[in-house]
């Protein structure tokens, strides 16, 4: 019976370069995860917003549609996007 006591650099390097991989492809997926968590961030933020804006418009005679338009455009932008719509309401 023969014990090797020996550690294997092939496997050594494999595993090294198997966790940078997985670091790496963990790094790409990242961005694109943020991006998504923001815009909906951003959109319930600014849906919101809109909504109470709406609810307190009536009051003083400013309303702004709920459209598609206007919620990629809020869901987008967040709340600098709801005081984009507000200007346009009032240029328009």
């Amino acid at each position: 019976m023969k014990v090797v006591n020996q550690i294997d650099i092939g496997a050594i390097l494999a595993y090294a370069f198997g966790l940078l991989m997985l670091y790496a492809i963990g790094r790409m997926l990242l961005g694109p995860i943020r991006l998504v968590l923001r815009l909906i961030y951003n959109a319930v933020v600014g849906g919101l917003i809109l909504v109470l804006l709406n609810f307190i418009g009536n009051y003083v005679g400013l309303h702004i549609a709920l459209n598609p338009v206007n919620a990629l455009v809020v869901g987008f932008l967040g709340v600098p996007g709801v005081l984009l719509l507000i200007a346009l309401k009032s240029l328009l």
